[in-house]
């Protein structure tokens, strides 16, 4: 199992966050059959199982409380470790094409209103973060730009991230921002004069860095970790009194929500998001249904 998850590690590149889950998720496995067989199963107590030990291991995980999505990953750490092990060790193929794991649902998106939004863009950099070993002005701008940059363009906190200096949106450049997204699949986003001023101003506060450095840094001055940037939000919605569910990827979906609850096309934001399908960008009609209907009423010349 170590190995397989070695491997998982180099080879695939899986992330880490994918790597503890399907250890854990063979753990449980591993647990099972243990129980299921009355002792710690070997290669040709593996080699002998049959997909209804399958079943009855998914079968247990959900007496157990584990919902679709957790089970429909353990499903596939399983999977990918017999298969691995019949290339690595011998061990016979199982018949697994038949098994299907639970669907599972993708969560409905959980969006800010517009104030909160607007309050997280413009004010998460005022709280300096005591003990804080960056310096409170750039660190402030720095924050204050992010997160105007997330709401105002819909971007995930990573595509932000992988940002440099030469690609700042700055008062007078070019309309639209180009960001690259998941699968290296490039996108065009416009980009609103708050977003433009925002960055600027912290650019000031950087001292015009050299183009080819990242727009946004930490203290050491290499490229900002997502996790500051999650650590920032929380200690700021903290004080604010706002959701739990106010984070960076929240201002993504706020983004898309407030776009789609002003009568914007389901294309078009699906554009904006870099979305490859748009059964993906429908998740957001769910969260502004009534806003929707009221553009409608408004729009459709049978409405009244």
């Amino acid at each position: 199992m170590a190995d397989y998850l070695a491997w998982l590690a180099l080879e695939r590149r899986a992330a880490a966050n994918t790597v503890e889950a399907y250890g854990r998720d063979l753990r449980d496995f591993l647990a099972f059959l243990t129980r299921h067989l009355g002792e710690e199963p070997g290669q040709a107590a593996l080699a002998a199982l049959r997909p209804a030990d399958l079943r009855g291991f998914l079968a247990a995980r959900a007496a157990a409380g584990a919902g679709n999505a957790t089970r429909a990953r353990q499903l596939a750490a399983v999977r990918g470790f017999l298969r691995y092990l019949a290339r690595t060790a011998g061990l016979a193929p199982l018949a697994l094409a038949n098994i299907r794991g639970p669907r599972a649902r993708p969560p409905v998106p959980r969006a800010l209103t517009s104030d909160q939004a607007k309050e997280v863009a413009a004010r998460t950099g005022s709280i300096h973060q005591p003990g804080h070993a960056e310096r409170p002005a750039e660190q402030a701008a720095r924050d204050v730009a992010l997160f105007t940059l997330l709401y105002g363009c819909g971007l995930r906190i990573a595509e932000a991230l992988a940002l440099d200096v030469r690609d700042a949106p700055l008062p007078g450049g070019q309309a639209a921002l180009r960001v690259t997204g998941k699968g290296g699949k490039q996108r065009l986003v416009p980009v609103l004069p708050a977003v433009r001023r925002a960055i600027a101003d912290y650019l000031v506060e950087r001292g015009a860095p050299p183009p080819e450095a990242p727009l946004f840094r930490g203290a050491r001055g290499a490229r900002l970790d997502p996790a500051v940037a999650q650590k920032s939000m929380r200690h700021y919605r903290r004080l604010a009194g706002l959701p739990e569910h106010a984070t960076p990827h929240a201002l993504r979906h706020s983004f898309a929500t407030h776009l789609l609850g002003g009568g914007a096309d389901l294309r078009a934001i699906q554009e904006l998001l870099g979305h490859a399908s748009l059964s993906t960008t429908q998740r957001y009609t769910a969260v502004d249904a009534a806003a929707l209907l009221e553009t409608w009423r408004r729009a459709h010349p049978r409405s009244g």
